[in-house]
């Protein structure tokens, strides 16, 4: 397997490489390029699999790969490397991209490339780049990217009714899906990065809901919510007065 190191920084590059090669047996050849239509050259000459990618390079970001590249060479996936933090990575976990955090550690490194291994050729890289620019243009999070058997599927958050824990997976139910998708990610995930997402709301350690399908609150059986697509929520005993008070300020 193919894969090349897009840097401006020389020190970065060469650290990458080498923990790439002492964790990464399935890579076997490695490029680098110090700027991005360099790296692009070499995309097109040797075709890679997988492309190590920094954002904030001179003259041209990475998010701008895509805008210099054909479709038929999009045969590949992308690891953003990035000293970037919060708003950026949110923003990198929403379209279902992966990341490295710089300094990169080596623990990170098998993880992030399996990962990336199982997308490649599954999803369209470009949709995700291209939900990924309009966050960092908009600064504003309006999707998430899901990842599906057959690539990754967008959805918007207003369009999303309720999260419900399924030990390490998570059922996400939809108001244009009549039943669940079933996401390799942990609630824990979600509640994490949708944590500024005003109105979604944690009723129970099993469920992130959100507040705009709230249907009904019932009393019996210890108190549960009802939500627009029949779906019955517990509400913790400690939860109860506060999500009654949040119900009366809404």
């Amino acid at each position: 397997m193919k894969a090349i190191i897009i840097d401006d920084e020389l020190k970065a590059r060469n650290l990458l490489k080498v923990l790439i090669e002492e964790n990464c047996p399935k890579i076997t050849e490695i490029y680098q390029a110090e700027n991005l239509l360099e790296g692009i050259n070499i995309i097109k000459s040797v075709q890679p699999q997988l492309v190590f990618l920094d954002i904030e390079m001179p003259e041209y970001s990475g998010l701008e790969i895509l805008d210099f590249i054909s479709k038929e060479d999009y045969n590949f996936e992308i690891i953003f490397t990035t000293a970037y933090q919060e708003y950026a990575i949110k923003a990198i976990e929403l379209s279902a991209i992966d990341y490295l955090l710089k300094p990169v550690r080596a623990s990170k490194i098998k993880k992030a490339v399996d990962k990336a291994i199982e997308f490649i050729g599954k999803s369209k890289i470009n949709k995700r780049l291209e939900e990924l620019k309009s966050v960092f243009k908009s600064h504003e999070f309006k999707k998430i990217g899901l990842p599906v058997n057959d690539g990754v599927e967008f959805v918007a958050f207003k369009d999303i009714i309720l999260f419900e824990a399924d030990g390490m997976y998570t059922k996400i139910f939809t108001k244009h899906e009549h039943k669940s998708l079933h996401i390799s990610k942990p609630l824990k995930f979600f509640m994490d990065t949708l944590n500024q997402v005003g109105t979604f709301y944690r009723p129970h350690r099993s469920y992130l809901i959100n507040l705009n399908y709230i249907k009904k609150y019932v009393k019996s059986d210890g108190g549960y919510i009802v939500m627009d697509n029949g779906k019955s929520v517990s509400l913790s005993k400690s939860k109860t007065d506060e999500f009654m008070k949040m119900m009366q300020d809404i």
